[in-house]
């Protein structure tokens, strides 16, 4: 990879089992500065992985000057702790970001009401109540999560030398880093090559329901505007040149919202008789990402106009205009 002598990018490429291939975070170096762009999962996998590409260049822990997050996720935030408990420095985030990463008891019983009243309103039934009731069991089964060091939300647009892009969409706080000069983004989960991001469900922080679909969808197309040159995304492969996918994956948006469209012009009306019938046995394997799949293209539609929605003793339906 090609840096210039002042901004140089040391990736850190962790593998993983999962679907993911690979947990990706990123040390630049640049002056007398050596940023870690997020910081992986709380295991030791990723902790060698760092270990590893910090003795092949010269650095140790103590010469990382600062963290920069892309968002609150724990495949992104994970040896923040470690890190910071080995060598106090500061730890940057989106504003958003924080009530999440401190884990604050107010904010996680909110979001729990909220996905209690969303299944609710989706027609989840059972499936709604076991989600929801692990919800609430991960508030303290998840209490170990919590980041113990200061926060220091970033302001402006601009930020330890990089431009700071606001992407919502797969999560409320999530922002990519420009290297404006070389047209290099570190992007963290806005596009993945291998995989598509999901626009994950998530209230707000007054407890309504964000157009999450609807926000990927512009942040893809800013990126897209960006023509950036080199991608760094948090997990898979380093892309050079994104502009085709970023362009494949708004179609694939398009032809998804189409389908279930044309679902509820067949006259399933409820978002979990759409999840059923769209995902079939991941419905229930994959009940969270699935419900939030077809919620999001659900608002979508209903952005657009394309579909209209009845509240019935709890339950929406939406039918077609």
């Amino acid at each position: 990879m090609k840096n210039n002598k002042k901004f140089k990018i040391y990736p850190i490429i962790a593998p993983s089992a999962l679907s993911l291939k690979s947990i990706n975070f990123y040390l630049v170096k640049r002056d007398e500065s050596l940023t870690l762009v997020d910081a992986g999962m709380n295991d030791d996998v990723c902790w060698n992985a760092l270990q590893q590409t910090l003795k092949e260049n010269g650095f140790t822990v103590g010469d990382i000057t600062g963290i920069l997050l892309t968002h609150h996720h724990g495949d992104h935030i994970g040896l923040v702790n470690r890190i910071t408990e080995l060598h106090p420095i500061p730890v940057y985030a989106h504003s958003k970001s924080v009530p999440r990463l401190k884990r604050e008891p107010d904010f996680l019983n909110m979001r729990i009401e909220f996905y209690k009243q969303l299944y609710l309103e989706m027609g989840c039934g059972k499936l709604g109540d076991k989600q929801v009731a692990y919800l609430f069991n991960a508030v303290d089964n998840n209490k170990d999560q919590k980041l113990n060091c200061d926060i220091i939300a970033i302001t402006g647009k601009q930020w330890l030398n990089f431009d700071v892009i606001e992407f919502p969409g797969h999560a409320p706080d999530q922002i990519a880093f420009l290297d404006r000069k070389e047209k290099r983004l570190f992007s963290g989960d806005l596009l993945i090559e291998h995989i598509s991001s999901n626009a994950l469900i998530e209230p707000d922080e007054n407890g309504n329901r964000m157009l999450t679909l609807v926000d990927h969808i512009d942040s893809l197309k800013r990126c897209l505007a960006l023509q950036v040159n080199l991608l760094l995304p948090g997990h898979g492969n380093i892309m050079k040149q994104p502009g085709p996918l970023i362009e494949k994956r708004l179609n694939s948006i398009e032809r998804k919202s189409q389908k279930i469209l044309s679902l509820i012009e067949s006259g399933i009306s409820t978002g979990n008789e759409l999840a059923k019938e769209l995902y079939k046995q991941k419905y229930i394997s994959e009940f969270p990402l699935v419900m939030s799949e077809i919620i999001g293209h659900l608002d979508y539609l209903e952005y657009q106009g394309k579909v209209k929605k009845q509240l019935i003793e709890y339950v929406v339906y939406y039918q077609t205009k």
